[in-house]
């Protein structure tokens, strides 16, 4: 019985990704025509599957154990630009090769992928502009 339910688990397909440019140091241009939503972010930039708080200190979501191997996000919102924060959620490997900061929207040329995520992102193209939206109220 939990074959057959890991084996329907495996073949379930997710949704493609959203296509988006990269000029610069940013993607300019939102992923989905749905306005993120701060609060939505704050939750998921709080939550286990985005995990941020396990690198990065953002004394503003009241979690009280927070990582410090990354900077901390708090005026975040001031320094980086929309498109700035989409690009680095979405690929900072794009701006650092060397990054230890997952993409969290990109399935190709992953290694060491956990096989809940093979093939799927992280985090899908709304939680990403949530997390943006979230991010610019940190002033």
């Amino acid at each position: 019985m939990m074959l057959a339910a890991m084996a329907g688990y495996a073949v379930a397909a997710a949704p493609p990704l959203e296509l988006y440019r990269i000029e610069g140091d940013a993607i300019h241009a939102p992923l989905v025509s749905t306005a993120g939503d701060p609060l939505r972010g704050r939750a998921v930039l709080s939550g286990r599957d985005a995990n941020c708080l396990l690198c990065h200190a953002v004394a503003e979501t009241g979690v009280r154990f927070m990582g410090d191997i990354a900077p901390p996000l708090s005026g975040v919102g001031a320094r980086l630009s929309e498109g700035q924060l989409r690009l680095r959620i979405v690929d900072q490997s794009r701006l650092n090769p060397d990054t230890v900061m997952p993409s969290y929207y990109r399935i190709n040329g992953l290694i060491r992928v956990a096989p809940a995520y093979r093939g799927k992102p992280v985090l899908n193209a709304q939680q990403i502009e949530d997390v943006i939206a979230y991010l610019k109220t940190l002033k």
